[in-house]
């Protein structure tokens, strides 16, 4: 059981370093664009509004699973404790 837990916690820390190396692209590119000289219609810049959106919502959501199962976990450790008492 703990063999898994540490594997899954390697795999979050692939996914996480994989989103920020995303994110940092997008930020990057974003702030020293090249010059283009193409036409942006107002469609694009409500997809790009919707891709943030989603990528706030989530993130924020991956967090807060992994928080409850952290605090899930110690929580069953604290339940055998008493047990053995």
């Amino acid at each position: 059981m703990f063999f898994n837990n540490i594997s899954f916690l390697y795999f979050i820390g692939f996914i996480m370093k994989g989103i920020f190396l995303i994110t940092l692209s997008f930020i990057i590119f974003s702030v020293f664009p090249n010059t283009a000289y193409a036409y942006i219609d107002p469609g694009t810049g409500g997809i790009i509004i919707q891709f943030l959106i989603a990528i706030i919502a989530g993130i924020a959501s991956f967090w807060l699973i992994i928080k409850q199962k952290i605090k899930s976990f110690f929580k069953k450790n604290e339940n055998k404790k008493d047990e053995n008492k």
